[in-house]
């Protein structure tokens, strides 16, 4: 807004001004503009401040405080007013238990509030709300279900345990009357776990896929961009704290499949584990075809995904590397960013993009998580639990895509011609294919039609076995771009 000039849209502004006596005719149009917003600012401020004060206290007990739960404790301990004016709900941190108690803490806590009896914690009659950032499978396991069964929500950020034992505690939840919340368990601050549960919850959801690892989207995006091989990126990634020292969780997949576990189980309705879900990882991936990939027009992702079989009831949930054409939103997402692409029947396409992990970004979406369970534990009215049914998980070998190869052959005569009746004799269409010349061997790049992966895994077990062949590269599955639609896609 600028101030000191005339026409209509000062004289909405200044005109209501002139009636407060303290303003002066000296202070100028501008002046007494800025004069009534800051009333109105003194105003909110104090009303804000009324708020606060008045507001009901929900007392907190956090079982963790390392990276997320120190940053979570730094807010409930820093900006306790801030988050009573905002929300009308004073959060007292009252206990914390760690497994370390003598440690030093990134934030400052008070020695009184730090306990190892997480048990002790759970029980004691002022907790009234339990934030386990705990991890991993046990105790947490136990200290969640105890909690929930004294009737005290629970808020976590544990997607192993959710995707083994998810389905197990949310029966004991919603037994007890209380919430079960774990948005931050999938994609950190970004809001999946909410829309999926409550905005969509009236939606036909078709299919979700995302980005939910920042460590591999990091590795496969330096790759790309700077031709670099997979170890050297690791070790990079490593180096700067974006890997841990064994990558395996991230890298082999096994983060992104428990993620997937859990987006499945709130999309269908489902009461699929992490066990259910079909995994690859990424370190199988070579610079030569993350660069063949990017000539096609195509990124290299881990995908996680989770989709409905020609409309169900029959589900697909996998974790792969994926080539992705460079037109579609999810090839946007560079970097440690994540992000979340849904297909609803009705709703069409939306994307959830942001930051995916962090100590701050993750405390933050359970501090979301943590004013939602008090408000409905203050109402004695939990939130709606997701209902979940078994179902079937279809098969990888039955999935249908359509998949790029390379594999490196002999440099003569008639092996082309061998290669695709291979493809031929097992129903794997090519689509296109392009030679590149290495030495005495030449390296052979194709793209298929969609085809039924059983095929196409006989297929790849045939030319491994043919003289001729060196070595199958790379595998990739491809996913239709909006030209491409009539080919079928990733179905």
């Amino acid at each position: 807004m600028a101030t000191g000039t005339t026409g209509p849209a000062s004289r909405s502004w200044v005109g209501p001004a002139r009636r407060h006596p303290q303003t002066t005719k000296s202070a100028g149009h501008g002046a007494r503009a800025l004069y009534r917003l800051a009333v109105t600012a003194e105003k909110a401020s104090a009303a804000a401040s009324a708020r606060a004060h008045q507001a009901p206290t929900v007392r907190v007990g956090l079982l963790g405080c390392g990276h997320v739960g120190g940053a979570l404790a730094e807010i409930l301990l820093t900006r306790s007013e801030d988050v009573a004016a905002r929300t009308g709900i004073r959060l007292e941190l009252v206990g914390i238990a760690v497994a370390h108690p003598e440690r030093s803490r990134p934030v400052a806590i008070p020695a009184g509030l730090i306990s190892a009896d997480a048990a002790a914690l759970v029980a004691r009659d002022d907790v009234e709300v339990v934030v386990e950032v705990i991890g991993g499978l046990h105790p947490a396991h136990e200290l969640i279900e105890a909690a929930l069964r004294n009737g005290k929500p629970v808020v976590t950020a544990n997607k192993a345990l959710l995707a083994v034992a998810g389905a197990e505690l949310a029966e004991v939840a919603a037994s007890a009357g209380v919430d079960l919340l774990y948005e931050a368990a999938v994609a950190g601050a970004i809001p999946v776990i909410r829309p999926l549960r409550e905005s969509l919850a009236g939606e036909q959801i078709v299919r979700v896929m995302g980005i939910v690892n920042g460590t591999t989207n990091y590795i496969l995006t330096r790759m790309e961009e700077e031709g670099a091989s997979y170890d050297d990126v690791l070790r990079e990634a490593q180096e700067l704290g974006m890997a841990e020292r064994d990558p395996t969780a991230d890298v082999e997949g096994h983060d992104a499949a428990a993620k997937a576990a859990i987006l499945a189980a709130l999309a269908f309705g489902s009461d699929v584990v992490d066990a259910d879900v079909y995994r690859e990882g990424i370190s199988a991936i070579s610079a030569a075809d993350v660069a063949y990939a990017s000539r096609l027009g195509y990124s290299v992702k881990l995908l996680a995904i989770a989709e409905l079989i020609d409309g169900g009831p029959e589900i697909s949930v996998r974790v792969h590397p994926t080539m992705v054409p460079k037109t579609h939103p999810l090839a946007s997402v560079r970097g440690a960013f994540n992000a979340v692409f849904v297909e609803g029947a009705v709703s069409g396409e939306l994307m959830l993009y942001g930051r995916g992990a962090g100590g701050g970004p993750t405390a933050s979406a359970m501090l979301g998580d943590l004013v939602d369970a008090s408000r409905n534990l203050l109402a004695g009215a939990p939130a709606p639990a997701p209902k979940r049914a078994s179902t079937t998980v279809v098969s990888q070998d039955n999935m249908h895509s359509a998949f790029y190869l390379s594999m490196d052959v002999a440099d003569r005569s008639g092996v082309l011609a061998a290669v695709a009746k291979i493809f031929g004799d097992h129903d794997v269409s090519i689509r296109a294919m392009e030679q590149v010349g290495l030495a005495a061997e030449a390296r052979l790049i194709f793209l298929t039609h969609v085809a039924r992966e059983g095929d196409l895994l006989a297929t790849i077990d045939e030319l491994r076995r043919h003289q001729a062949v060196d070595r199958v590269s790379g595998v990739l599955r491809v996913i239709a771009g909006r030209a491409d639609d009539e080919e079928g896609g990733m179905s």
